[in-house]
């Protein structure tokens, strides 16, 4: 029903909402509630047992991060007597809260629950689930970036880069591939989390633009595999550029504006003698390079084998589906100009 979902989606942004504004932990917890109440049907909007199975793995991890962040609070409270966010003294509550906000956004090792919930549902929901529900756990991140534990944060986003990279490597399935993406991505935020908080806000943006330029670009095809991505040409060689663009800048190529973040978290982590860190994190974004490399090759050099039998549908001129997908694409690729505004 549209009702019922304009709702689930009102509920969503007041949650988030809730969590950003709030300066207090149970508020905070209870917008990450609503938000987590509120996916769940949305997640489930197919009634097979692939999306209940997805629905339930994704309510138990959140349900189990959200009691993480409770208890962290609590022993914080306990011990110093006030309920602020950003005043996290104790040890225990400071590595509590970092494993429950890399449980809730999905980094490694605390991963294995997004590639299933990404697969088990629709491109919509995915592309919910990997864009708007990062943000309340990212913006908590944000608020006590300097209470987090730093050796965590850098062993969790080191890993993140590397699992998230290397897992991809075999999947078939586009939505795995993108899940394997986010996790590699939320990597290089991890790391740059408790260093520089401007560069994360940036990355963050960058991420959203990026993911749901490439998301809508696979709905408006109906790619669901590697091989689907072959017919996209035949829709609209328009929309093939810009989505071989948008894959190319999600790997961090250059000059494309996927390459903003990586070269700034770079700079940070040699800036701060932290460069064993930056050249392993660099070979995994290889990793990542790899499978956006062999999607943009099938999206545009190869042809499927039916494509002999397809009618093709070349739309040059573009209609209300297109239009606001080419204007995310344009936006998320050709940012790298402004990149001296943005350092100022």
């Amino acid at each position: 029903s549209p009702t019922i979902f304009s709702i689930m989606l009102s509920s969503l942004a007041t949650g988030t909402v809730i969590t950003m504004t709030s300066h207090h932990w149970l508020m905070a917890w209870i917008g990450l509630e609503i938000n987590t109440l509120a996916i769940i049907p949305i997640i489930s909007t197919q009634h097979n047992p692939r999306a209940t199975e997805a629905a339930t793995k994704y309510f138990l991890t959140q349900a189990a991060a959200s009691s993480l962040i409770l208890f962290s609070s609590l022993i914080n409270a306990w011990q110093t007597g006030t309920w602020d966010i950003t005043q996290l003294s104790t040890t225990q509550s400071c590595i509590l809260l970092t494993m429950a906000l890399s449980m809730k956004l999905g980094l490694a090792p605390l991963h294995f629950w997004l590639p299933e919930v990404i697969q088990g549902t629709t491109m919509l929901s995915a592309l919910i689930i990997m864009t708007w529900q990062k943000l309340a756990p990212m913006s908590l991140v944000y608020l006590t970036s300097n209470n987090l534990s730093t050796t965590t944060l850098l062993i969790l986003g080191l890993l993140s880069t590397t699992i998230g990279g290397w897992a991809g490597l075999n999947q078939t399935q586009t939505r795995k591939i993108m899940a394997y993406s986010s996790i590699a991505h939320l990597g290089w935020m991890a790391t740059i989390a408790s260093i520089m908080t401007n560069i994360l806000a940036m990355n963050l943006i960058i991420y959203l633009l990026l993911t749901m330029a490439t998301f809508y670009s696979l709905i408006i095809t109906k790619s669901k595999t590697i091989q689907d991505t072959s017919t996209t040409w035949t829709n609209s060689p328009y929309l093939m550029i810009l989505m071989m663009l948008a894959l190319l800048s999600l790997g961090g190529l250059p000059p494309l504006t996927g390459f903003i973040p990586k070269w700034l978290i770079l700079e940070q982590l040699t800036s701060q003698n932290l460069t064993t860190l930056a050249l392993f994190m660099t070979m995994a974004a290889l990793l990542s390079l790899f499978f956006y490399l062999r999607l943009t090759y099938t999206t545009t050099l190869t042809l499927s084998p039916n494509t002999t039998q397809t009618k093709f549908k070349w739309r040059f001129k573009l209609n209300t589906t297109t239009t606001p997908t080419s204007t995310t694409l344009t936006m998320a690729i050709f940012l790298l100009p402004l990149m001296p505004t943005l350092m100022l």
